[in-house]
């Protein structure tokens, strides 16, 4: 097969999937893809092995054969990045890409959802972050990871109402239909729920999530409350990056269609669709479009970076 010109790789990582998109000089879309979750929660060799599922998958939808990918420059947008020894832990692992440049995938998103310029995000989704952008400064808020931070999250909503059903099968609370359909998944048996929590990942609680949702929506009372209690820790994040001068706000991540009615109505309004996914942002770095810098890295972030 005769080798293409060359192209870009934007890799969105995330605690549930993890999406590759390849688009050539021009910005075209060539081949898109997403396989299981890439987080360095679960590893960083199964965090690789799911980024280098969906590229491949991404580049036979584009017709690029392996050798193709020494002219691909990658931008990798992964959850968990800051986890300590993750980010080195990757970079000494071999790679067949003319270039790699690893950022967070709240960070990732941040860059697609206002191209780069001064803006906020506040992710809600598997996990939940804060990451906003102000002249080149990045500054992150909470997102240190289930079950110690990520209020708001699928994964915090499944661990309250795995709790709370927990409380009403001794009869210490309510039994709501909401709390019955979750003992249902484990047959109504609280040991089997305990057996399973000891295994189980971010990822099998926010599965809960959607179930949480539906319940609230249609007004079942625990389920109010743990939505209420999601959409407070969320609208906390918004009103913090207001408080820096940052009015340029989205909500994204799987869950914000869900949780975005349910935000103060100031806060819902002034909210604005992203103009692109995390996707789009980690193309952005590929490209080189995203000068980075970096220098140490906290919450009250000290790297920077230039459009």
């Amino acid at each position: 097969m005769e080798t293409k010109g060359t192209t870009y790789l934007g890799i969105d990582g995330g605690g549930t999937r993890c999406r590759a998109r390849i688009e050539d000089d021009k910005g075209r879309l060539l081949g898109e893809a997403s396989s299981g979750p890439a987080t360095t929660r679960i590893g960083v060799e199964k965090a690789w092995r799911s980024i280098m599922e969906a590229t491949e998958a991404a580049a036979a939808q584009a017709g690029l054969a392996r050798e193709d990918f020494a002219r691909m420059h990658a931008g990798i947008g992964l959850a968990g990045l800051g986890r300590r020894g993750a980010e080195a832990a990757l970079k000494n692992i071999a790679h067949p890409f003319a270039s790699v440049i690893f950022i967070s995938d709240g960070l990732a998103a941040c860059l697609g959802a206002h191209g780069g310029a001064n803006g906020a995000i506040v992710v809600a989704g598997t996990g939940s972050v804060g990451v906003g952008l102000i002249d080149g400064h990045e500054i992150r808020l909470a997102g240190y990871g289930f079950p110690v931070s990520d209020e708001g999250s699928g994964a915090d909503i499944g661990l309250q109402v795995v709790r709370l059903a927990l409380r009403a099968a001794d009869r210490r609370s309510e039994l709501t239909p909401l709390l019955a359909e979750v003992l249902g998944a484990f047959d109504h048996d609280p040991y089997q729920a305990v057996a399973w929590s000891e295994e189980a990942r971010a990822t099998d609680y926010a599965a809960f999530a959607p179930i949480v949702m539906r319940h609230a929506n249609q007004g079942d009372p625990v389920g109010r409350r743990i939505v209420e209690r999601a959409a407070d820790a969320i609208g906390d994040l918004l009103d913090l990056f207001l408080a820096r001068g940052i009015d340029r706000l989205s909500l994204v991540g799987g869950l914000a269609d869900a949780i975005a009615p349910w935000l103060t109505p100031d806060l819902r309004g002034r909210l604005k669709r992203p103009d692109a996914d995390a996707a789009a942002g980690a193309l952005l770095v590929a490209r080189g479009r995203i000068d980075l810098s970096h220098g140490k890295t906290d919450h009250e972030q000290a790297s920077k970076f230039s459009v």
